[in-house]
């Protein structure tokens, strides 16, 4: 061998030939497993990009009472703290009573006074209704008064009659003052029939009299009965009033934004507490073109920012009936010259499934983050 093969075989290798030796095995399986993880995640990628439609436009909703005072007052106590868990109807603050109590009292007695009116127009409607009777039954007895008399007329003026013509006749067979006793008891009998009329018609003018007094009581009976029910309902508001002064939980939920402390004056209307319930849904705001493919019922994923890698399942539960700019405090108006389309967005609502969400439900809040993602196909 010639000194020249000798150098040529002591020379050092090349790196490449040297790094290519030291790639073993180890190096092709890592190799193999990062090609076929990166297939895979390409593959599922192009397939989540088919199958499903999502956006980052979405944050978590819930039912938020804001709980106000229904009263003017100051506050006596408070029951609950920051944060704190409540049941529906539990009592969260009490206002001072007493001008509501106040109020109550003076309802009631009113109250009473009008029930006591009623009764007295009641009892006079009776007494006018029985007068009336009694008027109905006089001017009975007077026609039959004014029946007899008339009767006794006819019968004075027959006897007056025949006594003058017995005293005119040839014979004479009765006496002068016959005939003057025939002719007085017919100017008695015409006395009292003249009486008994007008006995009669002051008996009918009673009734008249006794009928207007009816329809007089009543009309006080009417009203009296509108003042009570009036003063009934008087009360009733007193109660309810009374009833303010205890400012109690809606719902169940949670206890946020507390404002408001012993000795606190408040108004009505004036914000105290807001109270949480424990039932979330996702509001997304998806492109109007993505909803070609999206109906009611379909499969959804969720994540939530503030959770983390969690993925939660739920359901499309329906579509709002308008974009998100139509909701607005000041809608865009189109109708103008200087018009530029832009992507509308539609809010959609997603309920979650009640088995995804178990061991979340304390870290679940309205407002937080979330990505959603609707299987339209």
């Amino acid at each position: 061998m010639s000194n020249t093969d000798t150098k040529a075989a002591r020379a050092p290798a090349s790196p490449a030939a040297t790094e290519r030796k030291k790639r073993g095995p180890a190096f092709w399986a890592i190799v193999t497993v990062v090609a076929v993880g990166g297939g895979l995640w390409f593959a599922n990628f192009i397939h989540r990009a088919i199958v499903y439609t999502g956006t980052d436009d979405a944050y978590v909703s819930g039912h938020l009472h804001m709980i106000s005072s229904r009263l003017d007052g100051s506050v006596t106590e408070v029951l609950v703290a920051e944060n704190e868990t409540v049941k529906a109807g539990q009592v969260l603050a009490q206002l001072d009573p007493f001008a509501s109590q106040v109020a109550l009292d003076k309802a009631r007695a009113s109250l009473d006074s009008a029930r006591a009116d009623a009764l007295r127009a009641q009892a006079a409607l009776g007494q006018a209704k029985a007068q009336e009777v009694q008027a109905r039954a006089q001017v009975a007895e007077a026609h039959a008064e004014v029946g007899q008399s008339s009767a006794q007329l006819d019968l004075a003026n027959v006897n007056s009659g025949r006594s003058e013509k017995l005293f005119h006749a040839d014979t004479r067979t009765i006496s002068q003052s016959e005939v003057d006793t025939t002719l007085s008891a017919k100017a008695a009998s015409e006395a009292t029939v003249t009486a008994m009329k007008a006995s009669l018609e002051a008996a009918e003018a009673r009734v008249l009299v006794d009928s207007a007094a009816i329809e007089s009581s009543a009309a006080l009976v009417a009203s009296a009965g509108a003042r009570v029910k009036a003063e009934l309902e008087s009360v009733r508001d007193a109660e309810r009033n009374l009833t303010y002064a205890t400012i109690t939980a809606p719902a169940d939920g949670r206890i946020g934004n507390k404002n408001v402390e012993v000795g606190n004056r408040v108004q009505v209307g004036q914000p105290l507490f807001a109270l949480v319930e424990p039932n979330y849904w996702v509001t997304a705001n998806f492109k109007e073109t993505q909803l070609r493919g999206m109906s009611a019922g379909q499969k959804v994923e969720i994540t939530i920012d503030a959770i983390g890698s969690h993925v939660f399942t739920g359901e499309l539960d329906s579509v709002a009936p308008a974009t998100g700019a139509e909701f607005a405090l000041l809608p865009a108006d189109n109708a103008t010259g200087n018009f530029t389309k832009v992507v509308q967005r539609v809010p959609v609502k997603v309920v979650f499934d009640k088995e995804s969400t178990q061991g979340f439900e304390d870290r679940l809040r309205p407002g937080l983050s979330a990505v959603v993602s609707v299987k339209v196909r």
